[in-house]
């Protein structure tokens, strides 16, 4: 078979019976999904009003000759959401021995914490304020879980990481996940941001310790490329990252309606959701 990879320039997808497409190349993706009727996993952002990113493939077919044993579950996920949340562990970086705390647990939070792990961290503690997300987190990686609703987070922080974390993702695109990723850092820490925010983000004195606190604040988009794509499916055909429990329901091609309802209100434990014909 023949698998297109699509990344900023679109190849023709005519003679392509899969396809891997990052969010930059999203229109493409759906109208090769639509008119070849291919299996797919989307995701979106309802809160920032963020467009539906897409990547699919054929099912029931090898997704490439070289990677013969994967699943359409286990690569669906690798082009947007993966890609993106480990991002924000290698934006930092995260190093060797480092304290990781992710905000937010959501399917790119979770992958953050996935890649924290990935990266060496050893104590990752993940932030949410739901259960399901919660026991996701530590399935994902994270040492440590805490729920916003019933304890100081920021507080409890401080006391697992002996002072502060050496770097904070933010997942959520927030204010006060934000600005709780920055006054949870120790001197010297560093904040990586894979939020997308919708209003204004301030920036208080005495979050950032006046400037005086050689912190950084770095930024990521989503890594594309045919050899991004590559990396991460070795990851996954060699048992280093399994993103498969990260789907939690599934819907057919004629119930994408149902399935955005599900997501939008985040019901029924829903984390990701797979669209398949």
């Amino acid at each position: 078979m023949r698998l297109a990879i699509v990344c900023w320039s679109v190849p023709s997808l005519r003679a392509a019976n899969a396809v891997l497409a990052f969010p930059g190349t999203f229109r493409n993706a759906v109208t090769a999904m639509v008119t070849k009727r291919w299996a797919a996993g989307v995701s979106a952002t309802p809160s920032t009003g963020r467009r539906p990113s897409i990547c699919s493939c054929l099912p029931r077919k090898r997704i490439s000759p070289k990677f013969p044993t994967l699943t359409d579950e286990q690569v669906v996920l690798l082009s947007d959401i993966a890609s993106t949340g480990f991002s924000g562990a290698e934006a930092a970086p995260v190093r060797l021995g480092d304290a990781v705390v992710v905000f937010a647990q959501g399917p790119i939070g979770l992958c953050a914490t996935a890649g924290a792990k990935l990266m060496g961290a050893s104590l990752i503690i993940g932030i949410d304020g739901d259960d399901h997300r919660l026991a996701m987190s530590r399935r994902m990686g994270a040492n440590v879980v805490l729920d916003y609703r019933n304890v100081d987070v920021l507080r409890e922080i401080k006391r697992l990481t002996g002072g502060g974390a050496d770097v904070a993702i933010e997942a959520l695109g927030t204010q006060q996940t934000f600005e709780s990723a920055l006054r949870c850092l120790r001197p010297g820490g560093t904040l990586s941001s894979l939020g997308v925010y919708s209003g204004k983000l301030q920036m208080p004195h005495d979050a950032f310790s006046a400037g005086l606190g050689d912190q950084r604040i770095v930024t990521t988009l989503c890594p594309g490329g045919k050899e991004r794509m590559r990396r991460l499916l070795t990851l996954v055909e060699c048992g280093r990252f399994d993103p498969t429990p990260l789907i939690t329901h599934r819907f057919s091609l004629d119930e994408i309606p149902q399935a955005y309802h599900l997501f939008g209100e985040r019901a029924d434990g829903v984390i990701k959701v797979a669209i398949k014909p």
